[in-house]
Protein backbone atom coordinates (compact mmCIF):
# COMPACT_ATOMS: atom_id res chain seq x y z
CA UNK A 1 0.00 0.00 0.00
CA UNK A 2 2.52 2.35 1.09
CA UNK A 3 4.34 1.48 -1.99
CA UNK A 4 1.28 2.34 -4.79
CA UNK A 5 0.85 5.66 -2.69
CA UNK A 6 4.88 6.56 -3.54
CA UNK A 7 4.36 5.67 -7.01
CA UNK A 8 1.64 7.70 -7.53
CA UNK A 9 3.25 10.67 -5.87
CA UNK A 10 6.30 10.19 -7.93
CA UNK A 11 4.39 10.93 -11.44
CA UNK A 12 4.99 14.30 -12.72
CA UNK A 13 1.67 16.01 -14.65
CA UNK A 14 1.99 18.88 -16.59
CA UNK A 15 -0.58 21.03 -18.97
CA UNK A 16 -0.39 22.99 -21.65
CA UNK A 17 -1.75 26.40 -20.99
CA UNK A 18 -3.73 28.32 -23.45
CA UNK A 19 -2.05 32.22 -23.08
CA UNK A 20 -5.15 34.03 -25.00
CA UNK A 21 -5.91 37.36 -26.94
CA UNK A 22 -8.88 38.73 -24.16
CA UNK A 23 -10.88 42.27 -24.34
CA UNK A 24 -8.92 44.74 -22.58
CA UNK A 25 -10.84 47.62 -23.20
CA UNK A 26 -14.13 49.00 -24.82
CA UNK A 27 -15.24 45.74 -25.84
CA UNK A 28 -12.45 45.51 -28.71
CA UNK A 29 -12.41 42.63 -31.01
CA UNK A 30 -9.01 42.27 -32.86
CA UNK A 31 -5.66 43.33 -31.86
CA UNK A 32 -2.48 43.31 -33.76
CA UNK A 33 0.56 41.23 -32.62
CA UNK A 34 3.43 43.55 -31.97
CA UNK A 35 6.47 42.07 -30.34
CA UNK A 36 6.84 39.06 -28.41
CA UNK A 37 9.40 39.35 -25.13
CA UNK A 38 9.91 36.02 -24.93
CA UNK A 39 10.45 32.60 -27.20
CA UNK A 40 9.61 28.89 -26.90
CA UNK A 41 12.50 27.27 -24.42
CA UNK A 42 12.12 29.98 -22.08
CA UNK A 43 11.19 30.43 -18.54
CA UNK A 44 8.73 32.42 -17.37
CA UNK A 45 6.80 33.64 -14.23
CA UNK A 46 3.14 34.49 -13.12
CA UNK A 47 2.66 38.29 -14.66
CA UNK A 48 5.53 38.31 -16.51
CA UNK A 49 4.92 40.18 -20.05
CA UNK A 50 4.84 37.84 -22.38
CA UNK A 51 3.39 39.90 -26.03
CA UNK A 52 3.03 43.69 -27.06
CA UNK A 53 -0.32 44.09 -29.13
CA UNK A 54 -2.23 46.95 -30.47
CA UNK A 55 -5.65 47.12 -30.33
CA UNK A 56 -7.24 50.68 -32.41
CA UNK A 57 -7.03 52.66 -29.09
CA UNK A 58 -3.69 51.59 -26.90
CA UNK A 59 -0.60 49.34 -27.30
CA UNK A 60 -1.02 46.73 -23.67
CA UNK A 61 1.21 43.84 -22.92
CA UNK A 62 -0.27 40.72 -21.80
CA UNK A 63 1.42 38.89 -19.17
CA UNK A 64 2.22 35.35 -18.44
CA UNK A 65 -0.88 33.88 -15.43
CA UNK A 66 1.19 31.41 -14.51
CA UNK A 67 4.71 30.09 -13.93
CA UNK A 68 6.19 27.63 -16.86
CA UNK A 69 8.11 27.30 -19.79
CA UNK A 70 6.65 28.60 -23.17
CA UNK A 71 6.22 25.93 -25.34
CA UNK A 72 5.21 27.48 -28.51
CA UNK A 73 4.70 31.00 -30.24
CA UNK A 74 1.40 30.45 -32.24
CA UNK A 75 0.87 33.77 -34.13
CA UNK A 76 3.49 35.42 -36.06
CA UNK A 77 4.17 38.98 -35.40
CA UNK A 78 2.18 41.76 -37.62
CA UNK A 79 -0.81 39.46 -37.46
CA UNK A 80 -3.78 40.80 -36.63
CA UNK A 81 -6.45 38.36 -34.36
CA UNK A 82 -9.58 38.68 -32.87
CA UNK A 83 -10.08 38.28 -29.20
CA UNK A 84 -10.02 34.86 -27.90
CA UNK A 85 -7.24 33.60 -30.28
CA UNK A 86 -4.92 31.52 -28.70
CA UNK A 87 -1.42 33.66 -28.84
CA UNK A 88 1.21 31.28 -27.29
CA UNK A 89 1.23 28.34 -25.03
CA UNK A 90 2.93 27.88 -21.77
CA UNK A 91 3.99 24.23 -20.04
CA UNK A 92 2.95 24.28 -16.68
CA UNK A 93 3.11 21.78 -13.98
CA UNK A 94 -0.25 20.33 -13.12
CA UNK A 95 -1.84 22.94 -10.21
CA UNK A 96 0.32 26.01 -10.93
CA UNK A 97 -1.60 27.16 -13.59
CA UNK A 98 -5.38 28.62 -13.75
CA UNK A 99 -7.41 25.70 -14.63
CA UNK A 100 -10.10 26.84 -17.16
CA UNK A 101 -7.06 28.34 -19.39
CA UNK A 102 -5.58 24.73 -19.56
CA UNK A 103 -6.12 22.24 -22.42
CA UNK A 104 -7.00 18.91 -21.70
CA UNK A 105 -3.73 17.53 -23.77
CA UNK A 106 -1.48 16.03 -21.18
CA UNK A 107 2.73 15.52 -21.66
CA UNK A 108 3.85 12.11 -20.88
CA UNK A 109 5.75 11.41 -17.60
CA UNK A 110 8.75 10.92 -18.57
CA UNK A 111 9.36 14.18 -20.33
CA UNK A 112 7.59 16.30 -17.71
CA UNK A 113 9.78 14.85 -15.46
CA UNK A 114 13.03 16.26 -17.36
CA UNK A 115 11.24 19.02 -18.29
CA UNK A 116 11.06 19.71 -14.15
CA UNK A 117 14.68 18.62 -13.36
CA UNK A 118 16.19 21.34 -15.73
CA UNK A 119 13.49 24.34 -15.10
CA UNK A 120 15.42 27.36 -13.22
CA UNK A 121 13.49 30.39 -11.57
CA UNK A 122 12.18 32.64 -14.52
CA UNK A 123 13.74 36.13 -14.78
CA UNK A 124 12.62 38.75 -12.79
CA UNK A 125 9.56 40.94 -14.83
CA UNK A 126 10.91 44.16 -16.55
CA UNK A 127 8.98 47.37 -15.59
CA UNK A 128 8.76 49.03 -18.54
CA UNK A 129 5.98 50.94 -20.53
CA UNK A 130 5.73 50.04 -24.72
CA UNK A 131 7.21 53.02 -25.62
CA UNK A 132 10.43 52.25 -23.70
CA UNK A 133 10.53 49.09 -25.18
CA UNK A 134 9.56 50.19 -28.54
CA UNK A 135 13.30 52.77 -28.91
CA UNK A 136 14.85 50.00 -26.96
CA UNK A 137 14.02 47.48 -29.91
CA UNK A 138 15.01 50.10 -32.45
CA UNK A 139 18.65 51.16 -30.80
CA UNK A 140 18.84 47.02 -30.37
CA UNK A 141 19.16 47.85 -26.92
CA UNK A 142 18.91 44.41 -24.71
CA UNK A 143 16.30 46.05 -22.47
CA UNK A 144 17.44 43.58 -19.58
CA UNK A 145 20.43 45.39 -19.43
CA UNK A 146 19.14 48.47 -18.79
CA UNK A 147 19.30 49.70 -15.09
CA UNK A 148 15.72 51.44 -14.49
CA UNK A 149 15.52 54.84 -12.35
CA UNK A 150 11.99 54.93 -12.18
CA UNK A 151 9.43 53.71 -9.26
CA UNK A 152 10.01 50.60 -8.03
CA UNK A 153 12.75 49.98 -10.87
CA UNK A 154 10.61 50.96 -13.73
CA UNK A 155 12.90 51.26 -17.03
CA UNK A 156 12.19 55.11 -18.66
CA UNK A 157 12.97 56.60 -21.52
CA UNK A 158 16.12 58.37 -20.00
CA UNK A 159 17.19 55.10 -19.08
CA UNK A 160 17.43 53.45 -22.48
CA UNK A 161 19.34 56.48 -23.96
CA UNK A 162 22.05 56.79 -21.25
CA UNK A 163 22.62 52.97 -21.82
CA UNK A 164 23.14 53.74 -25.50
CA UNK A 165 25.54 56.75 -24.53
CA UNK A 166 27.23 54.73 -22.18
CA UNK A 167 27.94 52.43 -24.54
CA UNK A 168 28.68 54.36 -27.68
CA UNK A 169 31.34 56.17 -25.23
CA UNK A 170 33.19 52.88 -25.10
CA UNK A 171 33.55 52.12 -28.20
CA UNK A 172 33.81 55.87 -29.45
CA UNK A 173 38.06 55.78 -29.59
CA UNK A 174 37.89 52.35 -31.46
CA UNK A 175 35.26 53.44 -34.02
CA UNK A 176 37.68 57.30 -34.89
CA UNK A 177 40.51 55.08 -34.90
CA UNK A 178 39.18 52.60 -37.57
CA UNK A 179 37.50 55.30 -39.73
CA UNK A 180 40.68 57.81 -39.53
CA UNK A 181 42.83 54.68 -40.53
CA UNK A 182 40.81 53.58 -43.64
CA UNK A 183 39.67 56.99 -45.01
CA UNK A 184 42.43 57.39 -47.04
CA UNK A 185 42.42 53.47 -48.62
CA UNK A 186 38.97 53.72 -49.37
CA UNK A 187 38.17 53.09 -53.03
CA UNK A 188 35.67 54.95 -55.28
CA UNK A 189 32.91 53.32 -55.71
CA UNK A 190 30.37 54.03 -58.65
CA UNK A 191 26.68 55.62 -57.06
CA UNK A 192 23.92 53.35 -57.61
CA UNK A 193 19.82 54.30 -58.10
CA UNK A 194 18.37 54.95 -54.70
CA UNK A 195 16.21 51.89 -53.57
CA UNK A 196 12.21 53.09 -52.39
CA UNK A 197 12.53 52.50 -48.98
CA UNK A 198 8.97 50.50 -47.56
CA UNK A 199 7.69 51.22 -44.20
CA UNK A 200 5.51 48.55 -42.40
CA UNK A 201 1.81 49.14 -42.59
CA UNK A 202 1.28 47.82 -38.71
CA UNK A 203 0.97 49.07 -35.54
CA UNK A 204 -0.83 52.29 -34.58
CA UNK A 205 -0.59 53.21 -37.94
CA UNK A 206 -2.99 50.68 -39.36
CA UNK A 207 -5.27 50.98 -36.49
CA UNK A 208 -5.23 54.88 -37.37
CA UNK A 209 -5.87 54.79 -40.88
CA UNK A 210 -8.57 52.08 -40.11
CA UNK A 211 -10.70 54.25 -37.39
CA UNK A 212 -9.79 57.60 -40.02
CA UNK A 213 -11.83 55.89 -42.76
CA UNK A 214 -14.42 54.02 -40.91
CA UNK A 215 -14.88 58.26 -39.90
CA UNK A 216 -14.85 59.35 -43.37
CA UNK A 217 -17.20 56.69 -44.72
CA UNK A 218 -19.60 56.42 -41.85
CA UNK A 219 -19.89 60.16 -41.24
CA UNK A 220 -21.03 63.54 -43.73
CA UNK A 221 -18.58 65.63 -42.58
CA UNK A 222 -18.83 69.30 -42.91
CA UNK A 223 -16.28 71.93 -41.84
CA UNK A 224 -16.72 75.72 -40.49
CA UNK A 225 -13.99 78.29 -40.01
CA UNK A 226 -13.62 81.08 -37.15
CA UNK A 227 -11.32 83.74 -36.54
CA UNK A 228 -11.29 84.43 -32.99
CA UNK A 229 -9.46 87.44 -31.14
CA UNK A 230 -7.14 85.94 -28.59
CA UNK A 231 -5.67 89.29 -27.41
CA UNK A 232 -8.11 89.41 -24.23
CA UNK A 233 -7.23 85.80 -22.94
CA UNK A 234 -3.70 86.53 -23.82
CA UNK A 235 -3.57 89.65 -21.76
CA UNK A 236 -5.08 87.47 -18.75
CA UNK A 237 -2.98 84.87 -18.87
CA UNK A 238 -0.09 86.92 -18.51
CA UNK A 239 -1.84 88.74 -15.35
CA UNK A 240 -2.31 84.84 -13.72
CA UNK A 241 1.25 84.29 -15.02
CA UNK A 242 2.46 86.52 -12.86
CA UNK A 243 0.67 85.57 -9.91
CA UNK A 244 2.34 82.02 -10.40
CA UNK A 245 -0.46 80.36 -12.07
CA UNK A 246 0.75 79.16 -15.58
CA UNK A 247 -2.59 78.06 -16.95
CA UNK A 248 -2.55 76.94 -21.00
CA UNK A 249 -4.70 78.66 -23.77
CA UNK A 250 -6.22 75.49 -24.18
CA UNK A 251 -6.85 74.77 -20.59
CA UNK A 252 -9.41 77.46 -21.25
CA UNK A 253 -10.81 76.18 -24.10
CA UNK A 254 -11.74 73.38 -22.83
CA UNK A 255 -13.82 75.40 -19.87
CA UNK A 256 -15.29 77.60 -22.81
CA UNK A 257 -16.48 74.48 -24.49
CA UNK A 258 -18.27 73.02 -21.91
CA UNK A 259 -20.25 76.32 -21.36
CA UNK A 260 -21.31 76.29 -25.36
CA UNK A 261 -22.25 72.73 -25.59
CA UNK A 262 -24.59 73.27 -22.70
CA UNK A 263 -26.07 75.44 -24.65
CA UNK A 264 -25.72 73.83 -27.63
CA UNK A 265 -26.19 70.09 -27.08
CA UNK A 266 -26.16 68.51 -30.39
CA UNK A 267 -22.45 68.67 -30.57
CA UNK A 268 -22.16 66.40 -27.29
CA UNK A 269 -23.84 63.67 -28.82
CA UNK A 270 -23.64 60.82 -30.61
CA UNK A 271 -26.15 59.15 -33.44
CA UNK A 272 -27.76 56.26 -33.21
CA UNK A 273 -28.78 54.79 -36.79
CA UNK A 274 -29.79 51.61 -35.11
CA UNK A 275 -32.45 52.68 -32.94
CA UNK A 276 -33.37 56.05 -35.09
CA UNK A 277 -32.44 58.57 -31.91
CA UNK A 278 -29.86 61.40 -31.24
CA UNK A 279 -27.88 60.66 -27.67
CA UNK A 280 -27.44 63.99 -26.24
CA UNK A 281 -25.06 63.25 -23.49
CA UNK A 282 -25.37 64.70 -20.09
CA UNK A 283 -21.45 63.88 -19.56
CA UNK A 284 -18.36 66.39 -20.62
CA UNK A 285 -15.61 64.27 -21.79
CA UNK A 286 -13.09 65.94 -23.99
CA UNK A 287 -10.65 64.00 -25.88
CA UNK A 288 -7.40 65.50 -26.39
CA UNK A 289 -5.58 64.34 -29.69
CA UNK A 290 -1.85 63.92 -28.68
CA UNK A 291 1.27 64.06 -31.78
CA UNK A 292 3.41 61.17 -30.54
CA UNK A 293 6.32 59.07 -31.75
CA UNK A 294 3.93 56.51 -31.97
CA UNK A 295 1.41 58.25 -34.02
CA UNK A 296 -1.78 59.87 -32.82
CA UNK A 297 -3.57 59.42 -29.29
CA UNK A 298 -6.45 60.37 -28.12
CA UNK A 299 -6.57 60.49 -24.29
CA UNK A 300 -9.81 62.03 -22.60
CA UNK A 301 -10.31 64.07 -19.84
CA UNK A 302 -13.26 62.83 -18.21
CA UNK A 303 -15.81 65.25 -16.31
CA UNK A 304 -14.03 68.73 -17.69
CA UNK A 305 -17.32 70.01 -16.38
CA UNK A 306 -16.80 69.00 -12.73
CA UNK A 307 -13.82 70.42 -12.85
CA UNK A 308 -11.81 73.83 -12.39
CA UNK A 309 -9.64 75.49 -14.25
CA UNK A 310 -6.77 74.24 -12.53
CA UNK A 311 -7.94 70.89 -12.46
CA UNK A 312 -8.14 70.71 -16.00
CA UNK A 313 -5.07 72.35 -16.44
CA UNK A 314 -3.33 69.75 -14.29
CA UNK A 315 -5.02 66.69 -15.88
CA UNK A 316 -4.34 67.54 -19.23
CA UNK A 317 -0.48 67.66 -18.77
CA UNK A 318 -0.75 64.45 -17.24
CA UNK A 319 -2.48 63.26 -20.06
CA UNK A 320 -0.44 64.65 -22.74
CA UNK A 321 2.89 63.17 -20.50
CA UNK A 322 0.83 59.87 -20.71
CA UNK A 323 0.28 59.77 -24.16
CA UNK A 324 4.12 60.83 -25.32
CA UNK A 325 5.49 57.86 -22.90
CA UNK A 326 2.94 55.11 -23.55
CA UNK A 327 1.78 54.20 -20.47
CA UNK A 328 -2.03 55.72 -21.01
CA UNK A 329 -4.64 53.16 -19.64
CA UNK A 330 -7.39 51.77 -21.37
CA UNK A 331 -9.60 53.83 -19.28
CA UNK A 332 -7.97 57.09 -19.68
CA UNK A 333 -8.41 56.28 -23.54
CA UNK A 334 -12.07 55.92 -24.12
CA UNK A 335 -15.57 57.44 -23.52
CA UNK A 336 -14.62 61.28 -25.20
CA UNK A 337 -18.29 63.05 -26.32
CA UNK A 338 -16.18 65.47 -28.37
CA UNK A 339 -12.25 66.21 -29.27
CA UNK A 340 -10.05 68.54 -29.74
CA UNK A 341 -7.03 68.96 -31.70
CA UNK A 342 -4.48 71.69 -30.77
CA UNK A 343 -2.03 72.26 -33.67
CA UNK A 344 -1.05 76.06 -32.96
CA UNK A 345 2.13 75.36 -32.26
CA UNK A 346 2.97 73.40 -35.66
CA UNK A 347 2.46 76.37 -36.87
CA UNK A 348 -0.92 75.27 -38.59
CA UNK A 349 -3.34 78.27 -39.85
CA UNK A 350 -6.18 75.85 -41.39
CA UNK A 351 -6.77 72.50 -41.47
CA UNK A 352 -10.53 70.05 -42.23
CA UNK A 353 -10.14 67.31 -38.76
CA UNK A 354 -11.78 64.10 -39.19
CA UNK A 355 -14.17 63.69 -36.48
CA UNK A 356 -13.36 60.75 -33.96
CA UNK A 357 -16.32 58.17 -34.53
CA UNK A 358 -18.60 58.20 -32.87
CA UNK A 359 -18.50 61.87 -31.82
CA UNK A 360 -20.70 64.28 -33.67
CA UNK A 361 -18.07 67.26 -33.93
CA UNK A 362 -14.09 67.87 -33.81
CA UNK A 363 -12.65 71.53 -33.54
CA UNK A 364 -8.83 72.24 -34.46
CA UNK A 365 -7.47 75.14 -32.42
CA UNK A 366 -4.69 76.91 -34.91
CA UNK A 367 -1.59 79.37 -34.68
CA UNK A 368 -2.29 82.58 -33.30
CA UNK A 369 -0.30 85.20 -34.85
CA UNK A 370 -0.58 89.27 -34.59
CA UNK A 371 -2.96 90.93 -37.58
CA UNK A 372 -4.04 94.32 -39.06
CA UNK A 373 -7.94 94.64 -37.68
CA UNK A 374 -10.33 97.45 -38.26
CA UNK A 375 -12.77 97.89 -35.75
CA UNK A 376 -15.81 99.53 -35.55
CA UNK A 377 -14.75 103.38 -35.11
CA UNK A 378 -12.63 102.19 -38.14
CA UNK A 379 -9.46 102.16 -36.80
CA UNK A 380 -6.58 100.24 -37.78
CA UNK A 381 -4.94 97.80 -34.74
CA UNK A 382 -3.05 95.16 -33.62
CA UNK A 383 -4.45 92.28 -32.21
CA UNK A 384 -3.92 88.18 -31.20
CA UNK A 385 -5.99 86.44 -33.83
CA UNK A 386 -6.55 82.42 -33.87
CA UNK A 387 -8.35 80.56 -36.88
CA UNK A 388 -10.34 77.62 -35.55
CA UNK A 389 -12.11 74.91 -37.50
CA UNK A 390 -15.04 72.96 -36.57
CA UNK A 391 -15.68 69.53 -38.52
CA UNK A 392 -19.37 68.48 -37.29
CA UNK A 393 -21.76 65.10 -38.50
CA UNK A 394 -23.96 67.06 -40.88
CA UNK A 395 -26.40 64.37 -40.41
CA UNK A 396 -27.33 65.68 -36.81
CA UNK A 397 -26.50 69.13 -36.88
CA UNK A 398 -27.34 72.33 -39.74
CA UNK A 399 -24.62 74.65 -40.79
CA UNK A 400 -26.38 77.24 -39.02
CA UNK A 401 -26.27 75.50 -35.36
CA UNK A 402 -22.94 75.00 -36.28
CA UNK A 403 -21.93 79.28 -37.04
CA UNK A 404 -23.85 79.92 -33.63
CA UNK A 405 -21.57 77.33 -31.75
CA UNK A 406 -18.96 78.89 -32.80
CA UNK A 407 -20.09 82.10 -32.13
CA UNK A 408 -20.49 81.39 -28.57
CA UNK A 409 -17.35 79.76 -28.02
CA UNK A 410 -15.71 82.91 -29.57
CA UNK A 411 -17.71 85.14 -27.15
CA UNK A 412 -16.12 83.38 -24.02
CA UNK A 413 -12.96 84.13 -25.12
CA UNK A 414 -12.83 86.87 -26.59
CA UNK A 415 -14.75 88.52 -23.33
CA UNK A 416 -12.75 85.98 -20.63
CA UNK A 417 -14.91 88.25 -18.07
CA UNK A 418 -18.09 86.36 -19.45
CA UNK A 419 -16.31 82.79 -19.27
CA UNK A 420 -15.74 83.51 -15.47
CA UNK A 421 -19.60 84.32 -14.90
CA UNK A 422 -20.09 81.06 -16.28
CA UNK A 423 -18.00 79.27 -14.03
CA UNK A 424 -18.84 81.07 -10.63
Amino acid sequence: MKQSKKSIHSKEVSLLLEVKLHDIGEGMTEAEILHYFVKPGDSVVADQALVEVQTDKMVAELPSPATGIVKELLIDTASTVNVGTTILLIEVENGSGRAEEATAAKTPPAETKKLAATTIKGPHRIMAAPYTRKIARENGVDITRVNGTGPAGRILEVDVYRFMEEGSNHISAVLETAATNTLQSTPVIEATPAVAETIPFTGIRKQIAKKMTQSLTTIPHVTHFEEIDMTNLLALREELKADGASISAVSFFIKALVVALKDFPVFNAKLDEENGVIILEKEYHIGLAVDTTLGLIVPVLKNAHKKTLLEVNAEMKELNEKARLGTLSGNEMRGGTMTITNVGPLGSTGATPIINHPETAIIAFHKTKKCAVVTDDDEIVIRSMMNISMSFDHRVADGATAVAFTNRFAELIEHPKKLWLELI
